[in-house]
């Protein structure tokens, strides 16, 4: 059976570009995906914890398993050589799109993976430490970095109901009451009524 693996990382990354990709790819070569495998997860995540764990260990010798490009499997080299191991054991077929790569048990065929995979980990690392020292030069110049502060959740459900809280507070309702009401924990409670 052929297998198509699709990843994204972020809730803002869509699956269609590389599907459309697969898709594409597949029509030049005639060929059907029987199931289409997707999920969303930082690459640095076990593979045992991943669906693709999953797939791999359930697909049969002779199976095919395409991919856009090698980083969609692993997100650093030995990640990605550990899973191009499993392929190769299982006799499992792995196509990249992207790099042009196909898995087969030739030696040239591994060291091209390998090449692959270490090219695609350090280019990682320099975007890694070129985005800390960008945002290092940006905290020395006086930028402040994150989000902006706002109120939380709990604390705009206080102040809706701060005047029936304060009141019920006057009547002797205990903190913990009114937190479990609220559904806060009681120290949060206590310190919004003190800042009142």
């Amino acid at each position: 059976m052929n297998y198509a693996y699709i990843r994204v990382s972020t809730e803002m990354q869509s699956y269609e570009g590389q599907r459309y990709e697969i898709e594409q790819w597949s029509l030049r070569r005639g060929w059907e995906i029987g199931r289409w495998v997707q999920e969303k997860v930082s690459g640095t995540q076990k593979l045992e914890k991943r669906t693709l764990g999953r797939l791999l260990h359930r697909m049969k010798p002779g199976d095919a398993l395409v991919c856009t490009e090698l980083s969609r499997l692993g997100r650093n080299m030995m990640m990605v050589m550990s899973i191009l191991n499993t392929c190769s054991q299982k006799d499992i077929h792995l196509y990249s799109i992207k790099d042009n790569f196909e898995l087969s048990d030739s030696l040239n065929a591994k060291i091209i993976a390998f090449a692959f995979s270490l090219a695609a980990e350090i280019e990682r690392n320099l975007i890694s430490q070129r985005t800390r020292e960008a945002l290092a030069a940006k905290k020395q110049a006086g930028i402040k970095l994150g989000r902006p502060a706002g109120p939380s959740a709990q604390k705009l459900l206080f102040e809706m109901q701060k005047t029936d809280i304060l009141e019920q507070r006057s009547r002797g309702v205990t903190i913990d009451r009114l937190a479990r009401k609220l559904g806060i924990h009681p120290n949060t409670l206590a310190r919004y009524l003190k800042d009142e």
